[in-house]
């Protein structure tokens, strides 16, 4: 069964790729010569909806859309949405880092969180799409950490294990993050509309 990612980002769909059943193929929208749509939405989950819609018309492929980012109380929740541009629309990880690290600059409470949607649609008008979500928790380092992952993951720390999510392993990420939760709850329940 082949799916389309709604996103051109490779570290995702590695990370996406491996928590699959083994049946399903996942091929990058950008490969298939699909663009990224403008994300209109407030919330992750419309972010979401809007990417596994779009890909999945231009594709005619059933989609799987993520939608995540770094939210951070003290910042009234920000980045958020806006994780991947947080520094500007053509940002870097390492800008939208320094970013962040600017505005945390002297606060005491550097609690954060990653969360993550998941939306599987079979096909864009998919009255019932598939929604999965899930929290990672931990708090903003004050130096990066680590050369694993991507993103925020050299400043985001996981407290119980002493460690930033750069520095952790992709099998033991994938066993705890945002992203691996979700995901897991999302092949369960691909597996179930797609028993064969």
């Amino acid at each position: 069964m082949k799916f389309v990612l709604a996103s051109g980002n490779q570290h995702k769909a590695e990370e996406i790729g491996v928590l699959l059943p083994a049946h399903f193929e996942l091929v990058l929208q950008k490969d298939l010569g699909v663009e990224s749509p403008i994300e209109t939405g407030t919330t992750f989950i419309e972010n979401a909806i809007i990417k596994a819609k779009h890909a999945s018309l231009a594709t005619g492929l059933p989609a799987i859309a993520d939608d995540s980012g770094l939210c951070v109380p003290f910042l009234s929740g920000d980045p958020g949405i806006y994780s991947a541009r947080y520094a500007g629309p053509e940002a870097t990880d390492t800008d939208n880092l320094l970013k962040l690290r600017s505005a945390l600059e002297g606060a005491s409470d550097r609690r954060a969180f990653f969360y993550c949607v998941l939306v599987h649609m079979e096909a864009a008008e998919d009255p019932t799409p598939i929604i999965t979500e899930a929290r990672w928790e931990g708090e903003i380092a004050h130096e990066p950490s680590g050369d694993q992952g991507f993103g925020y993951d050299p400043i985001f720390r996981i407290p119980s294990l002493g460690k930033t999510a750069a520095e952790l392993s992709s099998e033991q990420k994938n066993s705890i993050s945002h992203r691996g939760q979700a995901l897991a709850a999302l092949s369960g329940l691909l597996s179930d509309r797609y028993a064969t």
